[in-house]
């Protein structure tokens, strides 16, 4: 299953009637999910970029969870995506360490559904409002899903709701945000990203034996590469002795894109791959290599069929 990363932007958690209880069901009935609490984390908005950013690079799909303040997000999530989403990380001529990710937007609002019109007090749709923050997904290369925003989630006796209401309300909004994570976290692209990314963390380490690659090989694996052609777990495991004859390990592939179509009877993936890695005789090697994947699903996992490797000429 694909990773969650939730970003809490809430400035004081532990008095909030709503984020509180969104986050606590999520970390109760989301897989593989880490909850990041901004305000616990950095009371003195001192964000350690860092940790942050492994954070982002180790996730598949990214969450902002916080309170609508001022029609925009509060101080301290601004901060955490100033510090963060920085030059050549997030954007840049090298800054594709987002591209592909989900990022989804899950947020309260204290204000009636109503007030978020032309004919309302606040004028502008929450669409209009956080264009910002959509702006800032696309230039990052990440994936922007259909924000998630809740009306009427500020309670304030007396005056505004009941504290049963608002809690009730965070409730309905729980159940709507972990059916969204995990309807994206086992789509069929999502899937296909990970097998990548697993397959290529493998891959860098050149380990003495291929065994490990053959889970996710068919029987009757076609495999084409400029080193020949293969088919079987033997011509694979033939294939791969040659590979590890001409390159030392510890080499590394950088996922630069990967495009996945799901069709009636397979699924294609087309990937852009850099390889940079030491040969055995002494060269550096530094390539641009395109990659064809044919998958099927079997058993529930899915399965390489066709693997077609075809340098960049250039």
């Amino acid at each position: 299953m694909s990773k969650v990363l939730v970003i809490s932007g809430h400035p004081n958690l532990d008095e909030s009637f709503t984020n509180k209880v969104i986050l606590e069901q999520l970390e109760s009935h989301i897989d593989d999910v880490q909850v990041r609490r901004l305000d616990t984390l950095y009371p003195n908005y001192q964000i350690d970029v860092a940790t942050e950013q492994q954070a982002l690079l180790d996730a598949d799909i990214i969450v902002l969870q916080f309170p609508f303040f001022w029609y925009s997000i509060p101080a301290l999530l601004k901060k955490w995506i100033d510090d963060v989403f920085s030059y050549n990380f997030a954007y840049g001529s090298k800054g594709d360490k987002l591209k592909g990710k989900d990022f989804l937007l899950s947020f309260t609002i204290g204000g009636p559904s109503d007030s978020y019109d032309p004919l309302g007090y606040n004028h502008f749709s929450i669409e209009q409002l956080i264009a910002p923050l959509q702006q800032t997904c696309y230039l990052t290369g990440m994936n922007f899903r259909k924000p998630l925003y809740s009306h009427g989630m500020v309670f304030i006796p007396g005056v505004y709701n009941t504290q049963q209401g608002v809690e009730a309300n965070a409730m309905e909004h729980s159940v709507k945000l972990i059916s969204r994570i995990n309807t994206l976290a086992h789509s069929t692209e999502n899937r296909v990203k990970k097998l990548v990314k697993e397959w290529f963390a493998g891959f860098d380490k050149l380990p003495e034996s291929g065994e490990q690659f053959l889970q996710s090989l068919s029987h009757d694996i076609q495999w084409s590469s400029p080193e020949g052609d293969f088919t079987g777990h033997a011509g694979f495991n033939n294939w791969y002795q040659v590979v590890r004859g001409l390159f030392k390990a510890d080499c590394q592939h950088i996922v630069e894109n990967v495009e996945v179509i799901e069709g009636d009877d397979d699924i294609k993936a087309s990937l852009r791959i850099r390889l940079i890695a030491d040969t055995l005789d002494g060269q550096s090697v530094n390539m641009l290599i395109n990659e064809q994947w044919s998958l099927l699903e079997q058993d529930g996992r899915l399965l390489i069929t066709h693997y077609k490797v075809t340098p960049v000429q250039g």
